[in-house]
């Protein structure tokens, strides 16, 4: 990583200075502003411009679209202007979900595809982690972003979680606190502030939070044990940035989710845990914070509680919003907590350089990126069981055989997954493959069957986010691997979908889609290389 940082020539940028405003300059009104967050994307803009040339908003956070890099940009700029419209004309804080997982697919906001937690985790490289979250962040740097929601600390405890799953680095405390700490190094060296999330744990949870409350009975003890120790070893390494969860803890508070906690967010995580940075919410528009109140209202019970940046999320209206919680805050004589949270926000701001646009812009790393990410994609791959030891896979002498690879994926992947074949070809092979959709009709089963018919050698992946079984994949996928002796199954997300194909003797794990890990899964099972990856969650049922 020190080569890399040696290697990148900044620029600086040459757009005017901000202007010098003082935090003492603001009026309690102002103040609240720049603890308001709101959710846009390209098309959305136009519908928050009134709030942020009112000075009503204090950041943005921009949503996954279809876009490109230089749409982001332009977006980012055009937002900015509007801000240095207002009457303060303090820049606004531009924020990310940038994390890998779930939250990311490989055409959004023209930003590198980036490797979900768990394929970190899997290839045990700390070094290429921090390298990997750099290298990302200099680029969204160059886009203009300031934060990021990342990463997750979320140990994933519980198999049957629904939303976490590929998010987190795993089951394991310590690997969890190593692997989270190598990106929170690497956005760091970057300058972009890391939040982690989501405080205390959302990894022992069997509902999601954006559709129901989710409620976490550990004691405290084993809170501490599993679920906290990241976020502990994350405050004393200085993390910037804390996300709270909307989840119940019984064992912390037994009447209000995290966000909305005093004895989580104060007693625990600022007092026990000496936390000095900036508390800030998730999307207040999600069920499990609207169960509780309405969004202004969630707003002002967030800040009552302690926390100092509030994501209004998606589809509000800012500037009505505004009015709602400014009154409201009147009401409960809540301007002291205002005045606090914003004053961290605004000390960020100035530690960032946003008031007098010192900040640098890195110059690109497009190649240097794409290194870092093949060599850990290649670390990542596990080989989970080998029952038969069909590999390396040997074809009868004297024949060129015929290989059929079917991939159960979304059609946003289909430009990752040609790389699979390039091995196969390379030996002279014949190689047949089917993107079949990722929930699988008649006429899919139909085509992947056509497909594997004579093969030598079956290749069939899966792909599940968390614990969300496809029932008609995954019955799709058992019928092709009774269909031949010679299969090779191999998970492309989420490991625990493994489970779901037990009559498979070969099984391979990626946790994630991208070429390199599918071009050295092939490999693997040419025995071009060995895999190094290991599992980063408890699955002792699989592995046999």
């Amino acid at each position: 990583m020190k080569k890399l940082l040696l290697s990148v020539v900044c620029l600086m940028c040459a757009l005017p200075l901000a202007a010098q405003t003082r935090f003492e300059d603001l009026s309690p009104e102002e103040q609240l502003g720049q603890t308001l967050v709101v959710f846009v994307d390209v098309d959305s803009a136009e519908l928050v411009r009134p709030a942020i040339e009112q000075g009503k908003i204090g950041g943005v956070l921009i949503q996954w679209g279809n876009y490109s890099l230089a749409e982001t940009k332009k977006l980012v700029d055009k937002l900015q202007t509007w801000a240095a419209n207002s009457p303060h004309k303090i820049p606004l804080f531009i924020s990310i979900d940038y994390e890998g997982g779930t939250v990311y697919t490989p055409i959004t906001l023209g930003f590198d595809y980036l490797p979900t937690n768990m394929m970190l985790s899997a290839a045990r490289d700390e070094e290429g982690a921090a390298t990997i979250a750099y290298l990302a962040g200099l680029e969204l740097r160059r886009a203009g972003v300031h934060i990021n929601f990342s990463p997750v600390l979320d140990v994933n405890s519980n198999p049957h979680n629904p939303i976490i799953g590929v998010r987190s680095f795993g089951s394991d405390p310590a690997s969890v606190t190593r692997m989270g700490g190598a990106l929170i190094n690497g956005f760091k060296a970057a300058d972009i502030v890391s939040v982690v999330k989501h405080f205390p744990g959302h990894g022992d949870t069997s509902a999601d939070s954006h559709y129901d409350v989710p409620v976490v009975r550990a004691s405290y003890s084993q809170l501490q044990k599993i679920h906290l120790a990241p976020f502990e070893a994350a405050v004393k390494q200085g993390v910037p940035g804390v996300m709270t969860g909307h989840i119940l803890y019984p064992a912390l508070d037994n009447k209000n989710v995290a966000t909305f906690s005093r004895p989580i967010l104060q007693d625990l995580l600022r007092g026990t845990m000496g936390f000095k940075g900036l508390i800030v919410t998730d999307s207040l528009d999600m069920k499990s914070a609207t169960s509780y109140c309405t969004i202004p209202g969630c707003a002002v019970r967030a800040l009552e509680s302690g926390a100092d940046m509030i994501l209004l999320g998606r589809y509000v209206k800012p500037v009505s919003v505004f009015s709602q919680v400014w009154r409201e805050v009147q009401a409960k004589h809540l301007e002291p907590a205002v005045e606090e949270a914003a004053r961290k926000v605004f000390d960020l701001k100035k530690q960032m350089g946003l008031l007098d646009n010192s900040r640098a812009v890195p110059a690109p790393i497009e190649e240097a990126y794409h290194m870092a990410l093949a060599k850990i994609s290649a670390e990542s791959v596990t080989l989970v069981r080998d029952r038969k030891k069909l590999l390396p896979f040997k074809p009868a002498a004297n024949k060129k055989p015929t290989v059929c690879a079917v991939f159960f994926a979304p059609a946003r992947f289909a430009d990752q997954l040609m790389s699979f074949s390039k091995p196969f070809l390379q030996k002279g092979w014949t190689i047949r493959s089917y993107n079949a959709a990722l929930t699988p009709r008649k006429k899919d089963s139909q085509r992947a069957a056509a497909c594997a018919k004579g093969a030598d050698l079956l290749i069939v992946t899966s792909l599940q986010w968390a614990d969300k079984t496809n029932i008609n994949q995954k019955n799709a996928i058992n019928g092709l691997i009774g269909e031949n002796p010679n299969t090779v199954f191999i998970s492309t997300m989420s490991p625990y979908d493994i489970k779901n194909y037990p009559e498979a003797d070969v099984v391979l794990a990626t946790y994630g889609l991208n070429k390199y890990v599918l071009q050295t899964a092939a490999d693997i099972i040419l025995g071009n290389q060995s895999a190094h990856g290991v599992l980063p969650v408890d699955l002792p049922d699989v592995q046999n």
